[in-house]
C-alpha cells in the first residue's frame, strides 16, 4: 500500500527585501532593491502510512508551518515532489479538499458573533455533506468533546477551550482522513490541553486517521506520538520513534541521589556534573557509558539512602539537539 503522504527533496526558498532604515533607504528601495534567499524548507524527505500519527517538532522557524501549508496546498513548493492521498495538493482539486483538514492553534473559521453551529451549518454546505451524515457527524464528535450543550451559544461568550473544541468539530464535520495540526494546544491551560490530547488520540484510533502534530508542548508529543520527525533550519535531523532519540542523541544519564549525612558539593564534583544539589540529595549528569562506575563510587564514598539512575528529559534532549546544532 502507498504511503498517505510522500514528501521527496521538497524545497521552498523565499527572496525577501533587505531595505535600509530611514527615509532614504526608502526612496533607494524603489529604485534598486537588494534580495537574500531564505530556505524555509530545504531538501527533505519522508513518508507516512495510513493511522500513523507523527509528531513533527523544531524551534521556531524551523520550516514546520511551511511544510504543513505545501502539504495542504496552501503554498507552492519551490521543487520536489509531493502527494496526499495521491494528490498533488497545489492543484487544490475539490476531491483532495474534501479529504484533508488543516487546524491552526491560532487561527479561527467560527463566527464570533454568531453561535458555532451557524458555521457547521456554513461548513456543511461548502463541503456538500448530506442532511443525514451532518447530524450523525456533530452528534458524534460533540459528545467525544463533551459540548453538547454550548452550541448555540455565541462564539465570543465561550471561553478558550470550548472555542478550540468548537473548531476543531468545525474542521473534522467532512470526516477527512488526513489531519494537520499546527499548535492544536497553544494557549490552552492545564485541562484543556489535556482534553484536546485526549480528543486527538480517540479520533486517531476511531477513524485511523493520518495525522501530522505540529507543538512547542513537549507533554503533547510524549503523550500522543511514537514517531517524531525533527526539523532544524529547513532540514530534517531525525526521523524516527521518539523513544530513540535518547539512545541516538543523550550523552549522559542522570543520577538522584539521597544521603543518609550532609555531604558537600565539592565532594560530588569528581562523580560529574552537579546539577542540583542540597546537603542530603542531588541530582547529577554522568557520561552515559561510564553510568556504572560513576554510581559504584558513590555507594562506595557515601553513606547513600536512595540511588536511581534515569534518562534525561526528552525536552532536555532535543533542547541540547537545537543548542548545539546537531
Amino acid at each position: 500500500m502507498p504511503p498517505v503522504i510522500l514528501v521527496k527533496n521538497l524545497k521552498k526558498y523565499y527572496q525577501v527585501n533587505q531595505k535600509e532604515p530611514g527615509f532614504w533607504g526608502s526612496v533607494k528601495s524603489l529604485f534598486y532593491r537588494k534580495y537574500y534567499e531564505v530556505k524555509a524548507v530545504d531538501n527533505i524527505s519522508f513518508e507516512i502510512d495510513e493511522g500513523e500519527l507523527v509528531g513533527f517538532i523544531g524551534p521556531n522557524g524551523a520550516g514546520k508551518t511551511t511544510t504543513l501549508k505545501v502539504l495542504s496546498g496552501l503554498l507552492y513548493s519551490t521543487s520536489g515532489q509531493v502527494s496526499v492521498l495521491g494528490f498533488e495538493p497545489f492543484k487544490r482539486q475539490t476531491a483532495f479538499q474534501k479529504q484533508f483538514t488543516l487546524i491552526m492553534g491560532q487561527k479561527n473559521q467560527l463566527w464570533w458573533d454568531l453561535p458555532a453551529w451557524e458555521s457547521f451549518i456554513l461548513n456543511k454546505e461548502i463541503y456538500e455533506i448530506d442532511d443525514g451524515q451532518f447530524k450523525k457527524v456533530i452528534k458524534q464528535l460533540s459528545e467525544m468533546l463533551e459540548i453538547e450543550d454550548i452550541l448555540k451559544i455565541q462564539v465570543r461568550k465561550l471561553s478558550l477551550g470550548q472555542r478550540m473544541k468548537c473548531e476543531l468539530v468545525a474542521a473534522l464535520l467532512h470526516s477527512p482522513r488526513v489531519l494537520f495540526l499546527d499548535e492544536p494546544t497553544i494557549g490552552l491551560d492545564v485541562v484543556a490541553q489535556k482534553n484536546m490530547r485526549d480528543f486527538i488520540r480517540e479520533y486517531n484510533k476511531m477513524f485511523n486517521a493520518t495525522i501530522i502534530l505540529t507543538s512547542h508542548y513537549m507533554g503533547d508529543v510524549q503523550q500522543l506520538t511514537k514517531r517524531v520527525i525533527i526539523i532544524d533550519q529547513g532540514k530534517i535531523i531525525y526521523d524516527g520513534l521518539l523513544k530513540n532519540i535518547v539512545e541516538k542523541f543523550s550523552s549522559h544519564k542522570v543520577i538522584k541521589v539521597d544521603f543518609e549525612s550532609e555531604v558537600e558539593k565539592k565532594q560530588l564534583e569528581s562523580i560529574g556534573q552537579v546539577k542540583e544539589f542540597t546537603r542530603l540529595h542531588a541530582v547529577i549528569d554522568v557520561p552515559y557509558n561510564e553510568t556504572a562506575k560513576r554510581s559504584g563510587r558513590l555507594l562506595n564514598k557515601f553513606h547513600v539512602a536512595d540511588l536511581t539512575i534515569e534518562d534525561p528529559q526528552i525536552e532536555d534532549i532535543i533542547r541540547q539537539v537545537f543548542s548545539s546544532g546537531v
